[in-house]
Formats: C-alpha cells, structure tokens, sequence
C-alpha cells in the first residue's frame, strides 16, 4: 500500500490547450487523485485560487509567461486568495533561460518540461511533499529559498510555509483536524508575511528615498526609483489597515506627498526634506529597536553596495 494517499487532494490544473488540461488530469488520476478542477483562462484560475484554494496547482506557462509568473509572484505576496502558500508545479514545452528565470523569480515551487511521464510528475510531487523548500521573504520575492540560483542575501531567515498538501497526502489527518492545523498555520504564516513586508518594505523606502535624493528629478517625469517608492507606500498602507501599525498609514501619505511635490516639480529641497523624514519615521515604525544612528548607517551601506554593484555591471557591460 502507498505511503501517500491522493484521493482527497484538491488539484487547479490551469492551460489553455484542452488537450493538455485532459492530458495532465489523465496523468493525475493515474497518480491517485481524484479531486481535479480545471479552468483555461489566467482570469479563471486566479478566480479558483479566491473561492477555494487548491493543494496543489499546475500551471502551464507557454504563451502567456509573463502574465502568469506576475499572478503567482502576487498571490505569494499576499494578494490573492486566502492561501498565498499553496504547492505550484509550472509546466512548460520549452524549458529556456528566460523561462527559467521567470519562473525562479515568481515564487512557484518547480518547473516540468512537458511532456513528462506519470513516474516524473509523481516523483516532483513527492518531492514537494517530504522535502519542500523553505519561503523567504523580501522586498520582490515571496517564494521557495533560491539563493544558490540567483544569489539571494544570506542574512534572509527561512520558515517552513503551510502545506495543506502534505496534511493530506502523507499525514492522512481527517478533514477536521487539516482544517484546525491549515487555519492555525495560515494564520501565522500570514501574520510572519505581513511583518516581515512591513519591515522590508519600510526599509526600501528609506533605499529608493537615498537614490531619488541622488538623481536629478525633472519635473512632470516620474522615475522607476520614484514609482517604485510609490507603489511600496501604497502597499504598506493596505497592509496595515486593521493591524497594530495603522499610526504607520500616516507616514505612507506624507511619503506619497512628498513623492507627488517631486512629480509636481514642487520644492525640490523641500518635497525631498519631507521624504526622507516620513521615510525614517515610517521605517522606525516597524524597527523600533533600531537607533537613530542606526538606521542611516544601515541605509548608507546598502546604497553603497547597489551603487558597486551597477558600476560592475556596467563596466561588463
């Protein structure tokens, strides 16, 4: 008898080709599962995702790479479905760097090159089950540890995310107790995320706020520094409704003030003075152990590495 039982594993299969969604359930039911929904749009699947989180979901990539690695890199982040953790297997018919790469950044947690064979896909699936990577969490990426693929820092701390595939397939627990063990563990896992957001993001703020105030700004132009900056306000500020940060929403606005003053061609001196004193405040928000020496001299050493690492690139380049 199998160690692993798949009969009450809920699988998404997302592809736009029918042939492939029934070649991939085919393979599946071969495996053991009997729980299968498919759906042939993006839109659809990250509908799917919404209503009920699925185990386990494989997605096909070709055709539509960008959109699709950009859904999941924004479900790993939060911000779509109640299950940002789920297993998700990528397939593909071309395995090209540039795939590779944009699946790597995505957060998903394996690429197959189709066609694979039953042994293969239940091997990656195991795979998943007994020895899965552990979650980082930075400022562009939430997903399995990739440090050894793209030399992600060293200081990143991992933690084991919730994986409801496991509860069922190896654990065998009753639906009772996956659904106790699933929502105590999502809660946690959910609540590690957003603090751990709360305090990159803070910091990157305080980053791209350095670099602004080292680039000239032309009025009525909006840099990729500034627009990042602005997006990261905005999501901080979502992030914090409801929490115990909220006193936090205030210094997300003054950022985005000083941001539009920028765009605006307002005071330069001044829209930059505002800057930088709602950055600090609103990253001391969130390290409150950190100094006031602290934090400049954190912010100047990594400014420092950035700016090393663009002149080497462009001296290769």
């Amino acid at each position: 008898m199998s160690r692993l039982s798949y009969d009450s594993v809920d699988v998404l299969i997302y592809d736009p080709v029918p042939s492939n969604r029934t070649a991939t359930r085919a393979t599946l039911y071969a495996l053991g599962f009997r729980r299968t929904e498919t759906v042939s749009t993006l839109e659809a699947f990250i509908e799917a995702v919404h209503k009920a989180p699925p185990d386990i979901a494989l997605c096909e990539a070709q055709g539509a790479a960008d959109e699709l690695c950009a859904a999941i890199q924004q479900m790993r982040q939060g911000g779509a479905g109640h299950n940002p953790f789920i297993v998700i297997i990528v397939t593909a018919w071309e395995k090209s760097t540039a795939l590779i790469n944009k699946v790597v950044s995505s957060g998903a947690d394996d690429l197959i090159l189709r066609p694979f064979s039953t042994a293969t896909l239940g091997q990656r699936i195991e795979t998943h089950i007994d020895r899965r990577k552990g979650f980082v969490i930075t400022t562009d990426y939430v997903g399995p540890d990739r440090r050894k693929d793209i030399g992600r820092a060293s200081h990143v701390e991992l933690f084991d995310p919730p994986n409801s595939l496991k509860m069922k397939a190896k654990d065998k627990l009753s639906s009772e107790a996956i659904a106790r063990k699933l929502e105590g563990e999502l809660k946690t896992a959910r609540e590690k995320l957003t603090s751990e957001k709360l305090r990159r993001d803070s910091f990157q703020v305080c980053i791209l706020w350095r670099l602004i105030q080292e680039a000239p700004t032309v009025a009525g132009q909006v840099s990729p520094d500034l627009a990042k900056l602005q997006v990261l306000a905005k999501s901080i500020e979502v992030r914090c409704t409801g929490t115990d940060f909220e006193p936090a929403m205030e210094w997300c606005q003054s950022v985005l003030a000083a941001a539009e003053g920028l765009v605006l061609g307002v005071d330069r001196n001044a829209s930059l003075h505002l800057l930088g004193h709602s950055a600090l405040s609103l990253h001391q928000v969130f390290h409150p152990e950190k100094s006031a020496t602290d934090q400049p001299s954190e912010i100047d050493a990594t400014v420092a590495i950035i700016r090393a690492r663009q002149q080497a690139q462009a001296l290769a380049s």
